[in-house]
């Protein structure tokens, strides 16, 4: 068995922040040698589909495109 946990109220108070606000997610506490050295917050975010049910359809999603680059209009020269 480790040693047991050393927890001050400094660490209570990041926890405390890190959960604060969480809706939908988790916060994981990382120790080392029974001392805890991070915590970790992951947030998801749930949006409803476009007409704004929860029927079980899928959401559409927007396919982002990489931009192009644009090209000079025609009759326009660049002279350095």
């Amino acid at each position: 068995m480790g040693s047991p946990l050393e927890i001050n109220e400094d660490w209570l108070e990041r926890i405390r922040q890190s959960l604060n606000g969480l809706e939908f997610g988790n916060v994981q506490i990382i120790v080392h040698g029974g001392r805890i050295v991070q915590i970790e917050r992951t947030e998801r975010k749930r949006f409803e589909g476009e007409s704004g049910s929860n029927g079980g359809g899928s959401a559409s999603v927007p396919v982002l495109q990489p931009a192009r680059p644009q090209r000079k209009a025609q009759g326009q020269h660049r002279h350095d």
